[in-house]
């Protein structure tokens, strides 16, 4: 099974907003982050929003931030909204383009079908708060600054 390149936007934003705990992060930061196409996750964030994972907030200090708690957002669930095809063989999809000879005696098929519902399954197991458990290094790594303690109250590090 290979994801697109949409799914894996779309999980790497909703990890970064994820970690973007403190306030809204720009399309144009998470791109700069990931060092990755800023059309594309606008694309992606776009969805996402439609979706319901994603809130967009407009205007001068917009940006966006997660719908939901990050325990709320099943891997398997984005991955099923994100990937229009799940057919790992041509033979899958109700719209092949030519028939295959052996399909009514192929057990192939059935076996491919098992493991990709047990990929997906697999992911049903995880949430996106399993995704950035290892909050310190991962801020680091994406250049997230650190939560700022406002007005002298005291802010633990969440790792």
């Amino acid at each position: 099974m290979r994801l697109t390149v949409y799914t894996d936007y779309a999980l790497r934003l909703l990890m970064y907003l994820a970690l973007r705990e403190d306030g809204l992060a720009t399309i144009a930061e998470v791109a700069k982050s990931y060092r990755i196409s800023r059309n594309h996750l606008m694309k992606v964030a776009y969805e996402l929003g439609v979706a319901g994972y994603v809130e967009t907030v407009r205007g001068r200090g917009g940006g966006l931030r997660l719908a939901k708690p990050p325990e709320a957002i099943g891997l398997g669930d984005v991955v099923r909204h994100t990937e229009q095809d799940m057919a790992l063989v041509p033979c899958f999809s109700s719209h092949a383009e030519t028939p295959c000879a052996i399909r009514p005696a192929c057990v192939l098929r059935n076996a491919l079908a098992r493991a990709n519902a047990a990929f997906v399954e697999t992911l049903d197991e995880y949430s996106l708060r399993d995704l950035v458990k290892a909050r310190v290094p991962l801020r680091k790594l994406l250049s997230i600054a650190p939560v700022v303690a406002q007005k002298g109250a005291r802010v633990a590090a969440r790792v």
